[in-house]
């Protein structure tokens, strides 16, 4: 009996595979570095030359795409994590640059200290560690003697570096995201990374003092409960986010002769180029004496983003003395903040405020949003426009349309120093 032959490959898809097979090395690395971690193993049917590929990634990411998990018993989804991670680090070939173990089903377990310690015997430069569910967890000793790390990313951890950690000498971006650690053990922190250039803090308890000594930080990122900031030789920062959740009490009796909390926090910011206040850190920055100008301007701002209510004297009192302090600034966004208004408030007198005293000549952009169009709000609107001779574009958008036709008439009617500034009411 004539024996029957295998079907052939179409000869166009041996060319296609011939392809694939031959493609160089370095093509290669550089696709397998835009797949998932899954489908970079999946690679390895393609042919003999893609067999091992995988096994050298330098960058490793167990995240949501390298497994695909339907069971919701929590110790089978456990397992499976665990053999996949422990699968791949058996198996891998090669230094390895980037680790991310991120998994919204994986909670802080023991194999965790397993994987960490092998690293730490490495040279991996980036390690991202991202705790979705349980408590927080608590980081081994041997994620401290990693010292080849530049970039460090933590969610839901606690640090407790052993006695012997003396910082991480190379490590250049720092992101903290719900941590709990001492005071000291933060500011050792922070102070013993020398090269630290960017800096990321949020939802964090065990600290509430934030004293930042970093003589290169360009970038800070704050959003949380505290009660004092304090930078030291930041005079590279030039990026600012910082946002005081919870309308926290302080401590209004300032020392005689101490300089208000305004003044204390931009003395070590010459080079501040883009700021943010946000939530109630306004609220914090008006504690204590306010200036007409600060001692030393903002020469470099030229972006401003504040939260502020208008109906605290003290808090817009702080926000003119900023804006006079700007003399380049050149992107201005207003968020009014939401707060039940006073029976009786005192609003600060912007009448006699002379506009041409300290014109904003370089302001071109204003964004003004959440305001509701009382007096003290449109006041202040009233004085801007007044005193920004270069101004292009200003949108106002209000919290309600409850006042929305007579706000608009109220916005026509001001007068405008720049005669191309062009008014947009957006509704909300």
């Amino acid at each position: 009996m004539k024996q029957r032959e295998p079907p052939k490959i179409p000869f166009s898809m041996e060319m296609e595979v011939d392809k694939i097979s031959n493609l160089p090395g370095h093509i290669i690395d550089k696709i397998l570095s835009y797949l998932s971690l899954r489908d970079a193993v999946r690679t390895s049917i393609l042919s003999t030359k893609w067999r091992y590929k995988w096994i050298t990634l330098p960058h490793l990411v167990f995240d949501n795409q390298c497994a695909l998990l339907s069971s919701q018993d929590q110790i089978a989804i456990k397992n499976k994590l665990v053999n996949i991670v422990d699968h791949v680090l058996l198996l891998h070939t090669g230094p390895i640059q980037k680790f991310k173990l991120s998994h919204r089903d994986l909670q802080g377990v023991s194999d965790i200290d397993r994987w960490i310690l092998y690293l730490s015997r490495g040279t991996a430069k980036e390690f991202i560690l991202e705790i979705w569910k349980g408590h927080r967890y608590k980081l081994p000793a041997s994620l401290f003697s990693c010292q080849k790390l530049f970039h460090l990313e933590l969610f839901n951890c606690l640090l407790k570096p052993p006695p012997t950690f003396n910082g991480f000498v190379g490590l250049k971006s720092l992101d903290l995201q719900h941590i709990t650690m001492e005071q000291d053990v933060f500011e050792h922190l922070i102070s013993s990374c020398p090269l630290l250039e960017r800096l990321t803090l949020m939802n964090f308890d065990g600290f509430s003092l934030l004293n930042i000594h970093a003589p290169n930080l360009q970038f800070f990122d704050i959003g949380g409960v505290f009660d004092d900031v304090d930078f030291e030789n930041t005079y590279r920062l030039s990026i600012v986010s910082i946002g005081l959740y919870g309308n926290v009490g302080y401590d209004e009796n300032i020392p005689f002769g101490s300089p208000g909390n305004l003044i204390k926090f931009f003395s070590h910011l010459p080079s501040i180029q883009r700021l943010e206040i946000q939530s109630y850190f306004l609220k914090y920055l008006a504690v204590g004496k306010i200036p007409g100008r600060l001692p030393n301007p903002c020469i470099e701002l030229n972006f401003l983003s504040v939260r502020i209510n208008f109906y605290d004297i003290e808090e817009t009192s702080a926000a003119l003395c900023l804006l006079r302090s700007s003399p380049n600034l050149q992107e201005l966004e207003i968020l009014a903040r939401p707060e039940e208004q006073p029976i009786v408030y005192e609003a600060l007198d912007l009448q006699g405020e002379d506009p041409y005293s300290c014109p904003f000549n370089q302001l071109y952009n204003i964004k003004i949003a959440s305001i509701s169009g009382v007096k003290c709000e449109l006041d202040f609107i009233k004085f801007l426009l007044a005193s920004s001779p270069m101004l292009e574009k200003m949108t106002v958008k209000p919290s309600s349309n409850d006042r929305g036709w007579e706000l608009m008439k109220e916005l026509l009617r001001f007068r405008r120093a720049s005669v191309q500034a062009e008014v947009i009411y957006v509704d909300p």
